[in-house]
């Protein structure tokens, strides 16, 4: 088994009721590139945005051979900026872009700031 992580096109408020199975998380930053809601992937930030929002993300359980690992990211969690001892987890995110960019680019998700 392992979690499947997928990003919606949600904002927190567009969400009405729970899932059937999983889970919706909320209230992440992204640090080093953003989320784009239209392409449903990682892309370049914004001059002077820090650390968007991430839309709500669905994860669930899948078993390991349901699991698509193409074009995707493994996007390190961490509790905060400070890395290392607050790593979480890590997501596969959507990239149109080779994954060793978001690496170079040091790309994460934050819980808080």
């Amino acid at each position: 088994m392992c979690l499947h992580c997928d990003v919606s096109k949600k904002q927190k408020d567009e969400i009405t009721s729970a899932p059937r199975e999983g889970a919706y998380v909320h209230g992440l930053f992204m640090e080093g590139a953003r989320w784009d809601i239209q392409t449903g992937s990682i892309v370049e930030s914004r001059l002077k945005e820090l650390f968007p929002h991430m839309p709500v993300i669905f994860i669930k359980a899948i078993t390991q051979d349901k699991q698509d690992l193409r074009n995707m990211y493994e996007c390190p969690v961490y509790k905060t900026r400070i890395r290392g001892p607050t790593f979480v987890w890590t997501f596969n995110l959507k990239t149109k872009e080779k994954a060793a960019k978001w690496t170079m680019a040091g790309v994460a998700i934050l819980l808080q700031m």
